[in-house]
């Protein structure tokens, strides 16, 4: 079996169909799980709690087809028609808008159910968040929206910081909505924001490089899968490194070493999701289940991180804050 075929729920129990389970196949649903890259711990947890929430256990009564670009999008239009063509009663996309619009051209039939951090109606996804029509419906984080908000808490912890980097990917499809919306958020703080681009792996360092030459006082993560789930703890060793302090998307890369996060819960994004799919294995259709979004957002500093970056975060700041790491 190649190796982007299998990844790992918690407690070890595997995302993709054994040797052994093949044979049990027809006898039960089979999903397709198509993404990015393969999801960290954290969403593969989400999944198998969703799933389980309604109902569905792998391996008793389900069966999941995995299937990962590893971080190559162009590789994602051919997954999606191999799932097509192993006939899954459902397809979950995460990671970003590419792996559902992909599996949206492969099929019009196979219901559709997306997780992500980007706006599905803007991203061309469903009509509406509340009635998304035709074979498709998912969960959102939202996470692009909050890049403002992350700006403005960057500035509370760095109130010095005039020059700051936003890290995009511009191989993904989230970086040009949120660049202007970090441009006009720079201008409000009366910042100058410089736009650094990280495509693979190979840019991390020398982005780092890049701002230190430059003296950038602070950084943004853009929202993208590909500093989510692939150069998460790179980001942040390599902040601690400079000496750099960035704010992040989420409580993972806060517990990896990040300075600061904010926003929703996104492992509960992918539980929602993988409830939507369950749901609709038991008969329900995507177009009646409106866009589920996150009620709640958390903010998550890391007062170790902190004393290495040689910041003195507010009492006031520490109070609001959902967690703080010592």
């Amino acid at each position: 079996m190649r190796r982007r075929e299998c990844i790992t729920l918690a407690g070890g129990a595997a995302l993709t169909l054994s040797l052994g389970a093949r044979a049990q196949r027809a006898a039960m649903p089979v999903i397709g799980l198509l993404t990015v890259a393969n999801p960290p711990e954290w969403a593969a947890n989400g999944i198998r709690v969703g799933l389980a929430e309604a109902g569905y256990v792998e391996g008793r009564n389900l069966s999941i087809i995995s299937r990962s670009a590893e971080g190559q999008f162009s590789r994602l239009r051919a997954l999606a028609a191999d799932l097509v063509g192993n006939d899954v009663v459902v397809i979950l996309a995460g990671g970003s808008p590419v792996p559902a619009r992909v599996s949206k051209e492969a099929t019009t039939k196979i219901p559709i159910v997306f997780a992500y951090g980007g706006d599905p109606v803007a991203d061309g996804l469903v009509d509406s968040l509340n009635r998304p029509g035709s074979n498709i419906t998912g969960a959102t984080f939202i996470g692009t929206a909050l890049l403002a908000k992350r700006m403005e808490l960057l500035r509370e912890i760095v109130p010095w910081a005039i020059d700051v980097a936003l890290l995009v990917n511009t191989n993904g499809t989230l970086a040009e909505r949120q660049i202007a919306d970090a441009t006009a958020a720079a201008r409000e703080l009366r910042q100058r924001l410089h736009v650094v681009e990280i495509n693979n792996d190979g840019d991390i360092d020398t982005a780092f490089e890049r701002m230190s030459q430059l003296k950038m006082d602070a950084f943004v993560i853009s929202t993208d899968p590909f500093f989510g789930m692939i150069a998460r703890d790179r980001l942040a060793e390599l902040a601690l490194r400079y000496k750099i302090p960035g704010i992040y998307n989420g409580r993972d890369e806060s517990k990896v070493g990040g300075l600061v996060s904010y926003g929703p819960d996104k492992a509960d994004t992918w539980r929602q999701a993988a409830v939507y799919a369950g749901r609709i294995l038991s008969g329900e259709r995507p177009s009646n289940l409106p866009v589920v979004q996150p009620t709640k957002f958390e903010m998550i500093i890391n007062l170790k991180t902190a004393r290495s970056l040689s910041l003195t975060i507010s009492p006031t700041l520490l109070g609001l804050a959902d967690e703080v790491i010592e």
